[in-house]
């Protein structure tokens, strides 16, 4: 009855998504597959820092979505991602399985969606003008008109670059702008689809996150960052992640270790504050399930979730 169902799994960073996924997979049975929507669970090597799922849950369900690209990789993209899910997804359809997306990244789950913001078309002779520009010139030109869009777009990504400034010339519109919008724009799910989303209460998130903290120093973060750190290390995108970034400024004598984690703790929980802005977008979405995860999901609770939403 499930065969051909996709499964969205949204919540809060340390809310539980993840372990429901697999107790909805499990419950699936061998055809489920589990896609991961997380812009950090991309890059290889990076495992304890991302709450990446275990190579025992990894062997019991496929995963997709983990470990595409190397940690020295700048310039990865909710294109590239999405791209990587839409072929996923047409896999599992062939085998007439079940996919389970879940979701850290909510402007991944978005794009999956709804698609990507799209803009004007492309203008050749614009874009040959500025392909003779370099990129410092760009970065300039983007900054003038854009300062937010050049905040968020890798200052190597040409590419995005180039099409910001494209995009103003079109409209008269910032792209940071043009973006917003269709992020606040309500969010419909596709036919077949449906979305459970998980909320938490700020204290009981933030419990579960300084609990999360503490279990992934005990893990081996430290290990893990220093051990990337020598094995080529991190390209900028990579380097700014949450967890990777604090403890690479205490292997390079910027602040204690004590001092990184509990600085790990304090963006976490503002990580998570973020995420559950971004998610009450998604709460009025029609066909959505909604539940309070209270101080953690039950093994009860999560089967009957299970159970539901495949039902």
């Amino acid at each position: 009855m499930a065969e051909g169902r996709v499964i969205v799994v949204m919540g809060p960073t340390a809310s539980g998504k993840s372990a429901l996924a697999m107790a909805m997979a499990r419950a699936a049975g061998p055809r489920a597959e589990l896609i991961s929507a997380d812009s950090m669970q991309v890059y290889r090597g990076m495992d304890v820092g991302t709450a990446k799922p275990t190579f025992a849950e990894r062997a019991e369900v496929v995963h997709h979505g983990l470990d595409l690209v190397a940690p020295t990789h700048d310039g990865f993209t909710v294109e590239d991602w999405l791209d990587h899910a839409k072929a996923a997804l047409d896999e599992i359809r062939a085998r007439s399985g079940v996919a389970i997306v879940v979701g850290g990244t909510n402007l991944y789950v978005k794009a999956l969606l709804e698609g990507l913001f799209d803009g004007p078309p492309a203008d050749p002779v614009l874009r040959e003008e500025l392909a003779s520009w370099d990129l410092d010139a760009l970065r300039s030109e983007l900054t003038r008109i854009d300062p937010d869009a050049a905040e968020r777009i890798h200052r190597n990504d040409r590419r995005r670059t180039i099409r910001a400034i494209e995009v103003h010339r079109a409209t008269g519109t910032r792209i940071s702008v043009l973006q917003a919008q269709w992020r606040d724009r309500p969010t419909a799910l596709p036919a077949g689809w449906s979305l459970v989303g998980l909320t938490m209460g700020v204290e009981a998130n933030n419990r579960r996150i300084n609990a999360r903290v503490r279990s992934m120093r005990a893990m081996g973060l430290v290990d893990e960052v220093r051990a990337l750190l020598g094995a080529g290390g991190f390209g900028a995108q990579a380097a700014a992640a949450l967890g990777y970034r604090e403890l690479i400024a205490h292997l390079r004598g910027a602040m204690s270790e004590d001092d990184a984690f509990e600085a790990i703790k304090i963006g976490t929980r503002q990580l998570a504050k973020q995420q559950r802005t971004w998610l009450k977008r998604f709460v009025d979405t029609p066909g959505s399930t909604w539940i309070d995860a209270g101080d953690g999901l039950t093994e009860e609770l999560m089967a009957d979730l299970a159970k539901k939403s495949l039902a």
